[in-house]
């Protein structure tokens, strides 16, 4: 039985299977195939040298996976300053590369991500801050974290609406985060990410394998990263008036509001 409350902190998207058509211009076979083979290549070379080294090395395990899976990087926008906090909508686990290959930023994930093969580990190693949707008892201990990478001048990118939709559909912005950057002072940098597929979203029963396969397949992958001006909380701040003015300000930059 799920306590009171819980179901705000654990949103859950209404996207399925039917969000995706399957009507995306399709690779050939071999293409696809050798996609698949070229992200577990990439990841075995790339993995340790950005667990270690972290900064440019992940940038560029980041970028060379987006390569691999033919997915194409469109970044638009003012470049938000280090120690910023970012959120953006959540389509797919491709948000999480785009972002590290658009700037330096350590990423808010889900706590299930420090259990998956290699890059459970390596998210950890580079700075990842896990929240657990399970337990809300932890919630300001990761805001505080989060507050604390702020104030040391680091950027975090955080996605608020809390799961992933398929892109034409959207969850309201939840505004725990966002009180981090009032507590330290730090500017929130609305980010907007869309794809030209829907393909690419990972939702329902999806799983990273299956995920990895049917983006293989489409012949062109395009993401676009859209920053909107940075909105700076003055000290005492709301932050669910601050979540609500962030997720307004991301309309008009590919991001389509609710009606």
């Amino acid at each position: 039985m799920t306590a009171p409350g819980t179901a705000l902190w654990q949103p859950a998207s209404g996207c399925g299977d039917r969000c995706r058509p399957g009507d995306a211009p399709a690779a050939g076979a071999w293409t696809a195939g050798w996609r698949v083979v070229g992200v577990f290549g990439v990841l075995l070379i790339g993995l340790l040298p950005a667990a270690l080294l972290r900064g440019a090395a992940l940038r560029t395990l980041a970028r060379s996976l987006l390569a691999v899976l033919g997915v194409t990087l469109v970044v638009r926008g003012p470049a938000p300053r280090p120690g910023s906090l970012l959120v953006a909508n959540h389509i797919s686990w491709l948000d999480i590369l785009a972002l590290v290959a658009v700037t330096p930023v350590r990423l808010v994930a889900k706590h299930d991500v420090r259990s998956w093969p290699a890059l459970g580990a390596t998210a950890s190693r580079s700075g990842a801050i896990f929240i657990d949707r399970t337990r809300p008892r932890t919630l300001p201990m990761t805001v505080g974290e989060v507050a604390a990478a702020l104030r040391a001048g680091r950027s975090v990118a955080a996605f608020p609406e809390g799961t992933t939709y398929c892109g034409a559909e959207r969850g309201d912005f939840r505004p725990a985060l966002f009180q981090a950057a009032i507590d330290a002072g730090a500017p929130v940098v609305p980010t907007s990410i869309t794809y030209d597929t829907t393909e690419a979203s990972f939702i329902g029963d999806d799983t990273l394998l299956a995920s990895i396969r049917r983006i293989a397949r489409v012949r062109r992958t395009t993401i676009a990263v859209i920053t909107a001006p940075a909105l700076r909380p003055m000290p005492g701040a709301d932050r669910r008036a601050l979540a609500r003015a962030a997720q307004r300000s991301m309309a008009g930059h590919g991001y389509r509001l609710a009606a």
